[in-house]
């Protein structure tokens, strides 16, 4: 990121269980390492999986005033219902970073901001294991926003996970570049 005044925020939604909590803080966590200022708010429905679950970001260049978004600048949409209730907030010009595997791009019905159909669930099971979508997702994600660095992201799996999992981020490393590289190629072939 240039330097000057910078302010971005982001909702990322789907059901608990799909990860998307780990995929915010991931992006916030990212961001603080960066010096930026941060804000991240997880949102659980009455139930932990097979429930929504939502999380908020916000990343500046200047201290942030609330962590409550209603217009984000981009979301990341892992179900249709998330997809339903967050994707009419999205800011005109914004960004809906959307599982297709889930979810028919044809339900975004609004032509004033950029879809993204990036199909998670399918690559992660391509690659062998569909635990992995979030990052699969996350990849992507930053690959086409450049939010964060990707070294950045990296860095901050150990602090993001619980101790009990660290044995598993060579392969949240390996998602998260497996997305990237599916982002690109996709990027690609849809030149602007």
């Amino acid at each position: 990121m240039g330097s000057g005044a910078f302010y971005y925020d982001l909702i990322v939604a789907g059901f608990g269980g799909q990860g998307v909590l780990a995929i915010g803080n991931l992006i916030a966590y990212a961001a603080m390492k960066e010096g930026r200022h941060v804000t991240y708010l997880p949102t659980y429905g009455v139930e932990m999986r097979g429930g929504t679950a939502n999380c908020t970001v916000v990343i500046s260049s200047k201290e942030i005033g609330s962590p409550i978004i209603y217009r984000p600048h981009a979301l990341i949409a892992m179900n249709l219902p998330s997809l339903l209730k967050f994707g009419p907030r999205v800011l005109p010009n914004g960004l809906i970073f959307l599982n297709s595997s889930l979810i028919d791009p044809k339900e975004v019905t609004r032509n004033d901001i950029e879809v993204f159909p990036f199909p998670v669930n399918d690559i992660a099971i391509e690659n062998g294991n569909p635990r992995f979508a979030n990052m699969v997702a996350l990849g992507g994600f930053v690959e086409k926003t450049k939010l964060v660095e990707l070294s950045s992201v990296y860095d901050s799996l150990e602090k993001v996970f619980d101790e009990r999992h660290h044995r598993h981020i060579p392969e949240n490393i390996k998602a998260i570049q497996i997305g990237v590289e599916y982002a690109k190629r996709f990027m690609s072939s849809f030149p602007k």
